[in-house]
Order: C-alpha cells, then structure tokens, then sequence
C-alpha cells in the first residue's frame, strides 16, 4: 500500500519535527516536506503532490488563514489546521475552516510526546480520513432570490441546519447568500473541534449579513443564525424559545444535528426546515426524516460537493429525496416566507 504523502506548514522546528514523529509512527504515513512559511509550501505543491497539508495559522510572511485561501481558491488539497488560537482567539482558524480547511486542532489536545499513545493513534486515523476526502475549489457566490432551486415557495418557521467535516465553508456560503433582514431563524449544529466554536460564530458574524451568534437557554428564536455551543444540545421549543441540555447522552455527539432537527419536527411541523450538509457519520439524518415526516422540507447537500458525503448519503437513505449543492440550497432558502412558530401553518 502507498504510504499516505502529508506537507506539514510549521515554523517551530521543535513542533513540526515532533509532529513528523508523530504522523510516521505507524510507517504508512510519510512527510514528504516541512515548509516554514506558507510562501515555501504554495510553491512545493505542485511538485510534491501531498494527499494532505498541515497547516500552522502563526507563520512569518503570508500567515496560514491567507495560506488556505490561496490553496483552496487556486489547488485544492485537503487542509487539517492546527493552531494555538482557541476560545476567545480562535477567529482566524474558523475563517480558515470558512475558507475550506477540513477540519482544525488545538495544538494542545496533541501530545506529540507519545506518539504510540491513544491520542497519536486518533490523529493519524482523522488524517487519513481527512486525506480521502473531497476537495473543490472554493468560490462563494450569492446567488438571487426565486432563481431555480425548485418549488418550495413554502412557510417556514425554523430551519435546523446540521453540518460536521467540510461543513463551514458551506455553512458560510449559506449564510453570506442571505440578506440583512431574512425572517427565519437558523439553528446550527456545526461539528468542530474543542475551543472553536465561539471563533466560528464570531467570524460568521463578522462576515456574514446577518446577526450570527452562539444560542443561549431562553432565548427567542429569532431572525439570524443561531449555533449550538460546545457540549450542549439546541433544541427548540413549542413557546419558540432556545433550549440547551448539557447532560443528555443521545449519541456520540453532543450537541446532535439529530436533537435539533427532531425538536424543530415536533414544533414546527409543516413549517419546519431541515438542511444536512457535508459531514462523517450519520448525525441529523433520522432528524431530518422527522422534519420530512411532520410535512416539512428536508434537505441533503449533494455527493458531487460534499468534502465528505457521509451525513447527506445517511439522510438520502432514510428518505430525503430533495439532494442540492450549495447554490441550490441557497435559493431554495431564499424562496420560503416566513410565519411565527405560534402562527396557523
């Protein structure tokens, strides 16, 4: 078998020799270069041919978020962040995720010190499904209200919309097509590694037309797009209010696109929305179901531009039979009025 090729992006000689360590522990991952600015690996790309990159945020010169929008708007190639900026400071890695990365690591949650630990084992499985995921180049596009994506001039109280790998850049696709003023409220459930959630919304909030913000207990589900924080599940609620459950186990994941999207089914009924976008696993396809079930619309971003074509393959085998790239859905989102939760639907 081909040993798997990886470029490592990263200025700290000490880190990014612990980190090849790490990576060729198992002998089936090999680095094929260690680039110290992000200027050096753009030029080794083409000739190394690397299956994945990692890549530093802090660098000299060019720094890793103008990096991955480079790579991805010129060669894509999968892109795993690694950076120190988590929690209050961790907005450029999410514009970095937004840009196309596939996926960001707190430098700390590595223990690059035993490789043949449980934790070294872990981050070399991610690389390599990180490495045989789907790439495209990233271009965002706001396309305009009632153009094509079907017939669903419907009403629409809530739209759930529940994301994992590959899911942010997508997500800030959606977000940048809506206008200002769009009526309905979006719940999010974005998959992403520990400390960068917050930096997520932030930057979604910067970037985006619309109020962005993390959901908090209580409060009305409001125009503009709400996130589920770390560890919580959102839920929405018959009196229309945010809900979050810190405590229940329903899966693996928590928050769960599932949690969420069953929530907006049992409350909203007919005028609920569902959108599965890229994603490993299953998670928000039986939620997604349900929103179908109840008589509303349910969406599953397309194989064709999903990173990962897990989540949407798991919603089209349950029955989701409304399949669109991003634009699609954006357009589709675009053509729904809006009617209060407490409204006749």
């Amino acid at each position: 078998m081909t040993a798997l090729r990886v470029l490592i992006c990263e200025d700290s000689r000490v880190y990014a020799s612990a980190l090849r360590r790490m990576l060729e522990y198992d002998q089936d991952i090999t680095v094929v270069a260690v680039c110290a600015t992000a200027e050096e690996a753009i030029a080794a790309l083409p000739g190394l041919r690397p299956d994945l990159v990692t890549m530093d945020i802090e660098l000299p010169g060019m720094d890793g978020l103008g990096a991955v929008q480079e790579i991805m708007s010129s060669r894509p190639v999968p892109i795993l962040v690694l950076s120190t900026h988590t929690g209050t400071r961790a907005d450029r890695t999410a514009a970095a995720l937004a840009a196309g990365a596939l996926d960001a690591l707190g430098k700390d949650d590595l223990d690059l010190g035993d490789p043949a630990g449980v934790v070294g084992a872990a981050f070399r499985r991610r690389v390599k499904v990180l490495s045989r995921a789907r790439v495209i180049r990233h271009l965002r596009i706001r396309p305009k209200a009632g153009t094509g994506g079907g017939d669903f001039a419907r009403r629409a109280s809530a739209i759930g919309v529940c994301a994992s790998t590959g899911g942010p850049q997508v997500l800030a696709r959606l977000l940048d097509a809506l206008p200002a003023d769009y009526p309905i409220p979006l719940l999010v459930v974005q998959h992403i590694g520990a400390g960068f959630t917050d930096g997520l919304a932030r930057w979604l909030d910067q970037t985006a037309r619309l109020p962005v913000a993390v959901a908090t207990a209580g409060t009305p589900a409001s125009a503009g797009a709400w996130i589920a924080p770390a560890g919580a599940h959102l839920k929405l609620t018959a009196t229309g209010l945010l809900s979050l459950d810190r405590h229940s186990v329903v899966s693996q994941y928590r928050p769960s696109g599932d949690v969420l999207l069953e929530s907006i089914a049992a409350t909203a009924g007919r005028a609920g929305v569902a959108v599965v976008l890229s994603g490993m696993g299953s998670d928000g396809a039986s939620g997604a179901a349900a929103v179908q079930r109840a008589g509303g619309l349910a969406i599953a971003q397309d194989e064709q531009s999903s990173a990962v074509y897990g989540m949407p393959k798991a919603a089209v085998d349950l029955g989701i039979d409304v399949v669109l790239p991003p634009g699609k859905i954006a357009e589709s989102l675009l053509r729904l009025s809006y009617v209060p939760l407490t409204a006749p639907r």
